[in-house]
């Protein structure tokens, strides 16, 4: 991508970037609500890119690095993210509704008031991740790492967690209602004023 082609996006204009040369290397860049619906982005390295309210629905991340990236207020329905490095993004009130998250990085990750429902976060690594107040209702969390997470207030209704590591986890106030938490390891994890209504704990190793 050339510098032409970020002023374009930057400006608000109606250019849709479709295809970028895999790996690509555009660190540090600027695309504040830049319109990359649909974009094949697989691969690429945007390391500290400001992409905060860029539309990226059905954006194809795949495997991108994304390390430290502002993508607060983004839409991100629908995409591809699997295997995407987001370690130390601020992904602040995305919309990352029905997104392949699954083996994707979230280490130390700020998703507070993120939309996750309908998400696969399928042995996604959130260890540390902040995820206040976010919906993830019908999520699936199988085999997730969500070591010290922040949950508190976040809505799991529905959400399945199977086999995922909780320990430390914080879900203080949450709402785990018909959740499957089935072999998860709760060691540690914080339940005060949280919603367990229906939620099922068969093999689970509890606090």
């Amino acid at each position: 991508m050339t510098p032409d082609i970020f002023a374009a996006l930057r400006a608000g204009t109606s250019t849709v970037l479709r295809t970028v040369s895999s790996p690509a290397r555009t660190t540090d860049v600027d695309l504040r609500r830049a319109a990359l619906r649909y974009a094949n982005l697989s691969g690429i390295d945007l390391t500290r890119a400001d992409l905060s309210g860029a539309d990226l629905k059905g954006a194809d991340l795949d495997g991108a690095n994304l390390l430290c990236a502002d993508l607060s207020d983004s839409d991100l329905i629908n995409a591809n993210l699997e295997g995407a490095d987001l370690t130390g993004a601020d992904l602040t009130r995305a919309n990352l509704t029905n997104a392949d998250l699954s083996n994707a990085i979230f280490d130390g990750t700020i998703l507070t008031g993120a939309d996750l429902s309908e998400s696969n976060l399928t042995n996604a690594n959130l260890r540390g991740a902040y995820l206040a107040h976010a919906p993830l209702s019908e999520a699936n969390l199988r085999g997730a790492d969500l070591t010290g997470a922040n949950l508190s207030h976040a809505d799991l209704t529905g959400a399945d967690l199977t086999g995922a590591n909780l320990t430390l986890a914080n879900f203080t106030n949450a709402d785990l209602s018909d959740a499957d938490l089935s072999d998860t390891i709760l060691t540690g994890a914080l339940l005060t004023g949280a919603t367990l209504s229906y939620i099922t704990l068969t093999g689970a190793t509890l606090p």
